[in-house]
């Protein structure tokens, strides 16, 4: 007598209670219940963003501080550790608990094993491909999809462009991607098999009287703003919504002629415009402004349904709804480093949305056989890097990571390589969100270095600064991050430094936030006094020092074993009991 497939799965949970299955059954036993995401309705959006060209399976340690603050106290995604798992009602130690949260990261990490790696998401796309009716699903790339590897950096992101079209992604939209500069923007794209939109990039109207290329010359858009995609038999309305402030994030220099911005004004106009011309059943925006940008402009633009978004490297494990005059719009963002699959299933009947269903499926690379096709790419486009990325430089004593509001133990080591290598009283280095874990014994590689620090301006640089100019650069990021209105936040996070502690108080208007500016030795930074200092990615100038991988890779060659004996987190002031608090020290 032959078993049901229902007979067997509950045989098999009878057998994993007991503890009676071999461990691979087990993990097969896991795989399904994980990755088994029943067909709802009949459109599927598959979404990723924020992986920084890591191709091959990583650990990435989510952050234990994410301030929210005003509005967004306690709001998703400014909820961190514990809170997150109350929140949300998720199991300590579990793997959505590991994926999703800092806790016990080491451990579980060890246990759990590597994240993403595109051969494995590549096996969870097809999964949702195979399970859905041919013309069910739509695979959207929110962006930063080029940057963030050695290998992304030596071919112009071009290793990516492959990857992702052997992946089958339909729309993209970016933000660092524009800083390989608009010509090698633009060839990119024309090898891109699927459509890059952006509502919010114009061309400014000098370049367009001396001929600059644009998508449109009319309305000014240097690239297709929308698509009409026909899924599961509706039509869905995508717009691309490229990060606002890239000149200012950015250098302007790389992207001269083109304008950024958020412009929900033209957002409004343009989901007007399209409800009323092409008549879609569905409005869909691909975001990478950051996800409280996406709750604020879902509540000012009206006609949207869904949002996915990007930038902030939120993993949202439930789209927020967003009230608005028409209606609600889902509000929702898939995470960073090809950790996740967003999977968002519409019931569209009637020319509208009547119902949805949301997963946020972790990529766990151990449990996600490798698809062949995409691993044999990945194996031949690193082939000629492999021997520089596995270059071994030094040993981690304890968890090496960047992600949160302040210094990651791999921040502190940029910053201290900048100022031993360069004599510096004090180091600046950005606050990136993205940048791969390192875990306590493993050896410290030229790759892991690079996916710190793989920019397309690299250049370190050493300067006489005064106390006053560190206060105001400390003070302007501070606004920029803590500001209350998100309009005016531009993404990233504080400003890691080096050599200095100060006190610093989030809830504070700008210039009140930072006080008692110490160096390291105690002595109090003075406003008219001079200091030392060096950094990197500099976005305003132009710097000459090498690229900061050299400087780091030569600092760690000569310290051999790597542990973080001082980290310059500040002292905060006034937001005790934050649940975007977790770990701090």
């Amino acid at each position: 007598m032959s078993l049901s497939r229902r007979e067997f799965m509950q045989l098999l949970g009878m057998a994993g209670a007991a503890n009676l299955l071999p461990a691979s059954l087990r993990a097969e036993q896991a795989n399904h219940a994980l990755y088994d995401v029943s067909a709802f309705g009949n459109v599927t959006l598959m979404h990723f963003t924020d992986c920084h060209a890591q191709l091959k399976p990583i650990y990435f340690r989510e952050p234990s501080v994410n301030l929210g603050l005003g509005p967004a106290l306690g709001q998703v995604p400014h909820v961190v550790g514990q809170h997150f798992l109350q929140q949300f009602g998720i199991q300590a130690n579990s793997r959505q608990a590991h994926a999703l949260t800092y806790l016990d990261f080491d451990t579980l990490a060890k246990h759990y094993g590597r994240v993403g790696g595109f051969a494995h998401l590549a096996t969870l796309v097809q999964q949702i491909r195979a399970s859905r009716p041919v013309g069910g699903t739509l695979l959207l790339d929110g962006g930063d999809t080029w940057q963030g590897s050695g290998t992304a950096y030596w071919t112009q992101g071009q290793d990516m462009l492959g990857a992702c079209n052997l992946l089958g992604v339909d729309v993209m939209t970016g933000h660092w991607e524009f800083t390989y500069q608009d010509k090698q923007v633009r060839k990119n794209i024309e090898q891109f098999n699927g459509q890059f939109l952006a509502q919010n990039i114009k061309v400014e109207d000098e370049a367009l009287f001396e001929g600059a290329e644009a998508f449109d010359e009319d309305s000014g858009h240097a690239f297709q703003p929308y698509a009409i995609k026909t899924v599961g038999g509706a039509r869905i309305a995508v717009i691309g919504q490229a990060f606002p402030y890239t000149p200012i994030a950015n250098p302007k220099r790389f992207i001269p002629e083109w304008t950024f911005g958020i412009n929900d004004q033209d957002m409004q106009a343009l989901v007007n415009r399209i409800r009323s011309q092409d008549k879609p059943d569905a409005v869909v925006v691909l975001s990478h402004n950051g996800m409280d940008v996406d709750l604020k402009m879902a509540t000012r633009v009206t006609g949207i349904d869904v949002i996915l978004g990007g930038h902030t490297h939120d993993g949202i494990v439930k789209p927020i709804e967003v009230p608005n005059a028409r209606g609600k719009t889902l509000v929702t963002n898939a995470g960073s480093n090809g950790k996740f699959l967003g999977v968002m299933d519409l019931d569209i009947r009637q020319g509208q949305v009547q119902g949805y269903r949301y997963r946020l499926l972790p990529v766990f690379s151990n449990l996600l056989p490798a698809d062949p096709a995409m691993a044999a790419y990945i194996e031949q486009v690193r082939a000629p890097y492999e021997a520089k990325l596995q270059q071994p430089l030094a040993v981690a004593d304890e968890t090496l990571y960047r992600r949160g509001n302040f210094n990651g133990t791999f921040d502190q080591v940029i910053c201290d390589a900048l100022r031993d290598v360069n004599d510096a009283q004090i180091a600046l280095s950005p606050g990136f969100r993205w940048g791969t874990t390192v875990l306590p014994g493993q050896t410290i590689t030229m790759e892991h270095v690079l996916d710190q620090t793989c920019v397309t301006y690299p250049e370190t640089y050493t300067r006489e600064m005064t106390g006053q100019a560190l206060h105001e650069i400390l003070e302007d990021v501070a606004d920029n991050l803590f500001n209350l209105d998100p309009y005016l936040q531009q993404g990233g996070d504080m400003v890691r430094v080096g050599g200095m502690d100060y006190t610093l108080a989030p809830r504070q208007s700008m210039g009140a936030r930072v006080t008692d500016m110490r160096l390291d030795n105690g002595q109090a930074v003075m406003p008219n006094k001079t200091y030392k200092v060096s950094g990197w990615a500099t976005v305003n100038s132009v710097a000459s020092g090498e690229p900061v991988w050299d400087t780091v890779a030569r600092y760690l060659k000569a310290q051999k074993t790597i542990s973080v004996k001082k980290r310059n987190t500040p002292h905060l002031k006034g937001v005790q009991g934050n649940p975007g608090i977790g770990d701090y020290p």
